[in-house]
């Protein structure tokens, strides 16, 4: 009797030890994947009032209700080097999730032609995932008159700005250069693509390439802008489905799959990054959030009221893009240097 009475109370206590234990598991669990009571910052690689930074305080408003604690979250404008202090800047930040960064996304490609400049392996980056595409036009002001590649060849030399060395807006231009035989003078130093229409509506530019969702909302409808390309395969909501695609006018395969490699960026236009450093449990909680957020219909609904295009690719989808990238033949990224005046 006492030995059973005995046994009842020991299996009683391993199981009280084995609930506590289980307990202390779950809250370690739980304690790895919450952000409560922390800020999470995301770091901007370009100015207020362009593309990146209006994709950035959407994902502000709109990632704390689905994190677990429910942090708050702010956002700072860090710009410079074409968005790559942004970039650098996560070498310096908590490895644990709480510093996101969104940058300009012509980095990637620049990463892998000029590794000498651009010091910087993105296979290295937890991604969290892709909000949409940027889908670019190139356009000149409606009074030159001119709304095609043979009338712009015909015209002479035309004036394009861009913000600095290696951003999208150079990458552009240098295609126009030399895919399609423009004669187009970059003028550098905009502070980013606010600062680039104001030139453009001054007329100290002729015209730009840039993403359809940077535009105001009334020069397209308006006329206010000729395109004469779209550099993505499918035509932006809301233009001319008649505006020819620049990889259609390529004659060579090889300058198609350069044109190809080059406008990448596009496709993964709206990128958010963490370090790589972060434990895979943190990592899986910011991914999770990710594709919640890009999901949520009041998300979805304010990015409709803002004209910004969603279209969402998963953290480990833009994995596999990105190694995909990386595994480029190297007679394509000859092309594309060459392509790029270097």
């Amino acid at each position: 009797m006492r030995r059973q009475a005995f046994n009842s109370v020991f299996g009683a206590a391993l199981a009280l030890l084995s609930a506590a234990g289980e307990g202390r598991a779950q809250n370690r669990v739980e304690d790895a994947t919450s952000f409560a009571g922390k800020t999470l910052k995301i770091v901007v690689g370009m100015p207020p009032g362009g593309g990146v930074d209006a994709y950035a305080r959407l994902v502000q408003r709109h990632l704390e209700r689905h994190l677990p604690g429910a942090p708050l979250i702010i956002v700072q404008n860090l710009p410079g080097a074409g968005s790559m202090r942004s970039v650098m800047s996560l070498a310096a930040a908590p490895d644990d999730g709480t510093t996101i960064v969104t940058f300009s996304s012509s980095l990637l490609t620049e990463s892998i032609l000029f590794p000498e400049r651009v010091r910087i392996d993105f296979r290295t980056f937890s991604f969290l995932g892709n909000l949409g595409e940027d889908g670019r036009i190139c356009f000149v002001r409606p009074a030159l008159g001119v709304r095609d590649i043979a009338s712009l060849k015909a015209r002479g030399r035309l004036a394009f700005g861009a913000t600095a060395a290696g951003t999208t807006g150079n990458s552009d231009v240098a295609m126009l250069r030399n895919l399609f035989g423009l004669d187009v003078q970059i003028v550098n130093g905009y502070a980013g693509s606010a600062a680039k229409r104001l030139a453009f509506e001054r007329g100290e530019i002729d015209g730009d390439c840039g993403g359809v969702t940077s535009l105001p909302p009334d020069w397209l409808p308006g006329g206010k802008i000729a395109v004469f390309m779209r550099l993505s395969p499918e035509p932006s909501p809301g233009l001319d489905p008649a505006v020819p695609f620049g990889g259609a006018l390529l004659a060579s395969d090889t300058d198609r799959r350069a044109y190809d490699f080059l406008v990448t960026p596009q496709r993964l236009g709206r990128l958010f990054i963490a370090s790589g450093r972060m434990p895979p449990a943190r990592l899986a909680a910011l991914r999770e959030a990710f594709d919640r957020m890009m999901a949520d219909p009041l998300f979805v609904a304010d990015a409709a009221k803002l004209n910004l295009s969603v279209v969402p690719v998963s953290g480990g989808e833009v994995d596999r893009n990105i190694a995909a990238l990386y595994a480029t033949p190297r007679d394509i990224l000859v092309r594309a240097r060459a392509v790029l005046g270097e």
